[in-house]
């Protein structure tokens, strides 16, 4: 933990008191989104202290060129980024003639922000004395609409305390911003239109080299004494990407003005005619008013939050923590688009480009499978068979395969390679065993088998050809290898046979070819479809069944672990425990070189495989791997902690697992890894959920069949949740003396607790 300012709180994150040093970490954490865009918590007025200020739109991106001292051939090109977009939540104040401002103010008092998790709003209020003597109370209330989801909505109320005020709102839009990740400082949006009518105005950009045309808008509407002023802009500024309005009022010493501004952005995935889809917006939110937008949000997350939610008993922290999370996945993505996908920072920041990674495979879908309909995460699979041509072209182009072998970015915006460390890009293809395991995963909850017949298999032939060509066979082991790699674990590079790499490639040949079997079987039209399109021979088979049958696994007999990669055992293995706390993060104190020649793990690696893969191993074998590599494993990745939670939790260590779900729930809120003024760790928080549903609930599916092994930390007195499995709604109840089972709908269901059968009614029954 290295921060613990935000107030505990079972629905809300809040903080209390006003301090420079957090604004910055508070602009990530109260970030707010609704799927289609989102914002960091900046300040609407001007703010001269530190801030990063930052709007983003789903799906608008921009390939930043790679800045390097040297090219190597294959090099990526690019890595994209989420693009800063035009700033809409704009007002710039001047009070009594004095610009307004919280870092030039002589006094802040009953500072609060809140964002309200079950509604849906961030709000922010305090007291503030102006260098010119003027003391005002703000108000201010926040929302992006999830029913107009081009809409945002802000309410921002100033009431004088001390004397009269002349106050001028100066609400803007401005397309003249730029991303603090630039590489080249350059600009990515040319400015196109500028337009106003009465109250509403209009800035129009396109992207530099994507052309994604965005029409930025803004409608403003003057309050005194709760009573609309029915203003017009008494001046109006405009640049070629700016345009300012200027409204005067004279308000009384305790009365409350106001200004509520509608905001947001119309883009060309969607629209033809932006300005004009612009235009309708405005009147749509207009015609509901301000209190209904409000109330639609309200009901919007009540009906989120009755499927989705996770209570906890007893420990607020804990309970804080899941809903923050679950909070932040809805808000970033609804499924509503399967052009769209998950990125790791979400819309809370720029870091990672916010493209697609294999986080979303591994980890988000899961998440999205129990809590929404099936369909959203077959949108994600969906997502990856749309771009399999650009996933052949990768491994054809950059790295030299061919016969339609797909090797799947690291990072991608549209299909293609958007990351630019050779070490990464090229060599952490395990992600291609993420996404075919994702393919395995949907079919094994959902029961939907349709999907690979018609795409999956698709997909599973040409990350199977890849693992085929990327194996070399050595003579002096008889077997086959998979050299120059990155694992999980990043702090390893270009290493030999990492052991989760070659097991994944080993099980996606295997799955693959049993794939091929079966729709032969059952769907031979779709075969014989996919068979003459991809010209897949039983040679061919033949020489994968070689490479998966004969996988070489690096292993300690002596210490009876499997070996993260060659020559592991052969460095200095101090373990973590004996680590001086000082020199942590490593990631941030020490050499690349020196992390690089150390033990140390990043994230679950070997464990990856064991998470994946449980039911392929003892439980004396994963204790006996999870005791080692946990004690070399300094979890500053943010995936990491949810693994080793939920293998905790299987091997009955509930102390350690119950410690590592606070990390994963409060990796943000409370900064573990002094970072988070960056933005959210979003993908992680799906492993949060699993925390407790896979780990604490001991949620399964084995043989067609929904298993629970319930287990409670200590420091709580009851947890529940739901899961939407195979349509059916099952909720499980669990406290120190029982498990409770409850069933929506009309079917009866088998399920299996501790491995005994229980048939659930449609009504509540104890077990």
């Amino acid at each position: 933990m290295n921060q613990d300012y935000i107030k505990p709180d079972n629905w809300s994150i809040i903080e209390e008191g006003f301090d420079r040093e957090t604004v910055k970490s508070s602009e990530s954490l109260f970030s707010i989104g609704n799927g289609a865009m989102g914002q960091r918590a900046n300040f609407e007025e001007n703010y001269t202290g530190e801030t990063f200020q930052g709007s983003y739109i789903a799906g608008i991106y921009y390939p930043d060129k790679t800045k390097v001292g040297w090219w190597k051939n294959g090099y990526p090109k690019y890595f994209a980024k989420v693009l800063n977009a035009p700033n809409w939540i704009g007002i710039n104040i001047e009070i009594n003639g004095e610009d307004f401002d919280l870092n030039t103010c002589t006094e802040v008092s009953n500072y609060r922000r809140e964002l309200n998790m079950k509604e849906g709003w961030y709000h922010r209020s305090f007291q503030a004395i102006l260098k010119n003597g003027t003391e005002v109370a703000v108000d201010v209330r926040r929302f992006l609409s999830l029913d107009l989801d081009e809409v945002g909505v802000i309410n921002y109320e100033i009431t004088p305390l001390n004397k009269d005020a002349k106050i001028i709102y100066k609400p803007y839009i401005d397309a003249g911003v730029t991303n603090e990740d630039a590489n080249w400082e350059e600009k990515f949006w040319e400015p196109l239109d500028v337009k106003k009518s009465e109250n509403e105005a209009f800035v129009t950009a396109q992207t530099f080299k994507t052309h994604f045309k965005v029409t930025t808008f803004m409608q403003n509407t003057i309050f005194v004494k709760g009573e609309n002023q029915n203003l017009s802009p008494k001046s109006v500024d405009t640049t070629s990407d700016k345009i300012l309005f200027d409204y005067d009022v004279i308000v009384a010493k305790g009365e409350k003005s106001a200004i509520q501004k509608i905001g947001g952005y119309t883009v060309s995935l969607n629209h033809e005619d932006t300005i004009l889809a612009a235009e309708n917006v405005i009147q749509s939110a207009l015609s509901k008013g301000y209190s209904q937008l409000l109330q639609d949000q309200i009901d919007a997350w009540a009906k989120i939050w009755e499927m989705s939610d996770i209570t906890i008993d007893g420990d607020v922290k804990a309970q804080q923590g899941i809903r923050f999370n679950i909070f932040q996945l809805n808000q970033t993505y609804l499924g509503k688009d399967s052009r769209l996908n998950i990125g790791p920072k979400g819309f809370t920041g720029e870091k990672y480009g916010g493209s697609t990674y294999w986080d979303t495979e591994a980890y988000c879908i899961p998440f999205y499978m129990a809590t929404k309909d099936q369909q959203v995460a077959r949108n994600l699979l969906t997502y990856r068979y749309n771009q399999l041509d650009k996933a052949i072209e990768n491994a054809e182009v950059n790295l030299g395969f061919k016969n339609g072998a797909a090797l799947y970015p690291m990072v991608t915006m549209n299909g293609e390679e958007c990351h630019n460390e050779w070490e990464i890009t090229h060599e952490e293809i395990h992600r291609n065993g993420a996404i075919a395991f994702a393919i395995y995963n949907y079919h094994r909850f959902t029961g939907d088998y349709s999907y690979i017949p018609e795409k999956g298999l698709e997909v599973l032939i040409g990350i199977a050809r890849f693992w085929h060509q990327r194996a070399s066979f050595s003579k002096n082991k008889n077997q086959y290898m998979i050299l120059g790699v990155t694992g999980p674990n990043e702090y390893e590079n270009n290493i030999n046979n990492n052991f989760y790499t070659n097991y994944i490639a080993k099980w996606c040949i295997d799955y693959a070819t049993a794939q091929i079997q079966k729709v032969s079987l059952e769907y031979p039209l779709d075969h014989k479809r996919i068979i003459e399109k991809v010209k897949l021979s039983e040679a061919e088979l033949q020489e994968w069944s070689k490479v998966a049958g004969n996988m070489y696994f690096p292993k300690s007999e002596e210490l009876g672990i499997y070996l993260q990669q060659d020559g592991f055992l052969d460095k200095d293995l101090v373990r973590v425990k004996d680590l001086d706390r000082s020199q942590r993060p490593i990631n941030q104190k020490w050499s690349w070189d020196r992390v690089l020649r150390s033990p140390y793990i990043k994230q679950a690696d070997v464990l990856q495989c064991f998470y994946f893969f449980e039911d392929h191993f003892s439980k004396e074998e994963l204790e006996r791997n999870f005791d080692f590599y946990e004690s070399f494993t300094v979890h500053e990745s943010s995936l990491s902690p949810c693994v080793h939670s939920i293998q905790a939790a299987l091997l009955d260590k509930m102390d350690m697992a119950y410690a590592f779900y606070l990390r994963t729930s409060r990796l943000d809120l409370d900064d573990y890894n002094k970072e988070v003024e960056e933005g959210c760790h979003i993908t992680s928080m799906a492993g949060t959920w699993m925390s407790i549903v896979e780990g604490f609930g001991g949620m399964r599916v084995k043989n067609d069949a929904l298993h629970f092994s319930p287990k409670i930390p200590k420091e709580w007195d009851g947890y529940s949740f739901k899961i939407n499995f195979r349509n059916q709604i099952v909720k499980i109840s669990v406290d120190h003396k029982e498990t409770k089972l409850s069933l929506e709908g009309t079917q009866e269901l088998t399920v299996y607790v501790n491995g005994t059968a229980v048939l659930v009614q449609p009504k509540n029954k104890k077990i």
